[in-house]
């Protein structure tokens, strides 16, 4: 066993999703709800005899030694969500690449009974997640790793702004589907936010009700038309319920991004070709973003660092690691090249 720098125990336990996978339970504080966590969880693949993997070659110094470095992918989930995805982890482990996923609190692993279901009224807040994760990371493969922070939706966005405040931490950011504008456009987030802003500031925890949306899951979950096995608590058929608080965080976090971001590393964005949001699903969802609108995305990929390059897929869905396997297979190769150029 072993502790970060500031003390916490690394205890590490067996997590459901397979003996390769375990978690780990990040103390951080308590809020109003009581007791807060993030449950950061790790890949761990089998040990291989034979020549080294395409990365460890490349990583070779010019005397022939390896880079003692380690590459390290480090995932960040969307709203309603957590991590599942055990082919995503195998890939890049087979890749010689380390994986962690990180569940925020009040998310999946992290959500606890009697919490706000991925509750906050600041983005800001996932600071300290992201913060406990990566010193957990640290203490776990040792000092001298490139962090590359793969985010999707509302992980995008939190990722954006987290990396925008804290400069010279990763080697690359991917971007899955990034959630950086209000569907619509920037004109109806700000009536959103003039709408939301009485009820925040009388009962931030008030919830909306909106129209059932669940096309998407549908394509996606195992139980519909989609391949993946969801867990019904974590990711819901339909979403978590829209607090007036959190929605005002998020309307704020849209707006940062579209004042402009200096992020200081390479940004990789990868999105659909097409987006199509309705409530009733049809076959027709099983090849498009459901979700966000990805022409917007695209635009405000162009403001949020120096170095981005925009990736766009014909039939991908909103996570484009979810989608049809040709389709993924194309993605995968496209970020296997990312990594040949930033690892």
């Amino acid at each position: 066993m072993t502790t970060t720098a500031t003390g916490q125990r690394l205890d590490w336990e067996s997590d459901h999703l397979g003996p390769k996978f375990q978690k780990l339970t990040l103390e951080l504080g308590q809020d109003d709800e009581g007791p807060v966590v993030a449950t950061l969880v790790r890949h761990r693949a089998e040990r291989r005899q034979g020549p080294p993997s395409w990365l460890q070659r490349l990583l070779r110094k010019d005397g022939g030694e390896p880079d003692p470095a380690v590459d390290v992918v480090l995932y960040l989930h969307g709203w309603a969500d957590y991590f599942f995805q055990t082919e995503l982890a195998e890939f890049f482990t087979a890749h010689g690449v380390a994986f962690y996923a990180l569940d925020l609190r009040k998310y999946g692993r992290s959500l606890r009974p009697g919490q706000s279901e991925g509750f906050t009224d600041d983005l800001a807040v996932y600071d300290a997640d992201l913060a406990a994760a990566l010193a957990a990371i640290e203490a776990d493969l040792g000092p001298g790793h490139r962090i590359h922070l793969l985010a999707h939706s509302l992980g995008g966005l939190i990722a954006c702004l987290w990396a925008d405040r804290n400069p010279g931490i990763l080697s690359s950011l991917i971007l899955n589907g990034p959630w950086l504008e209000l569907q619509g456009s920037r004109f109806v987030r700000q009536i959103a936010t003039h709408l939301v802003d009485p009820f925040v500031r009388s009962d931030p925890r008030r919830v909306f009700h909106f129209p059932d949306m669940t096309a998407y899951w549908q394509s996606v979950s195992k139980t519909a038309h989609g391949e993946w096995d969801l867990d019904p608590v974590w990711r819901p058929a339909n979403s978590f319920p829209f607090r007036a608080g959190w929605i005002k965080a998020v309307l704020n976090g849209h707006a940062q991004v579209s004042k402009g971001l200096r992020i200081d590393v390479p940004i990789l964005m990868l999105l659909s070709e097409r987006t199509l949001i309705q409530a009733d699903w049809s076959q027709e969802m099983m090849s498009v973003d459901a979700v966000i609108d990805v022409q917007e995305m695209a635009r405000l990929g162009l403001q949020i660092g120096r170095r981005v390059m925009v990736n766009r897929y014909a039939g991908a869905l909103h996570d484009a690691f979810l989608s049809s396997k040709p389709v993924r297979t194309r993605v995968y190769a496209d970020v296997q090249e990312w990594l040949r150029a930033y690892g």
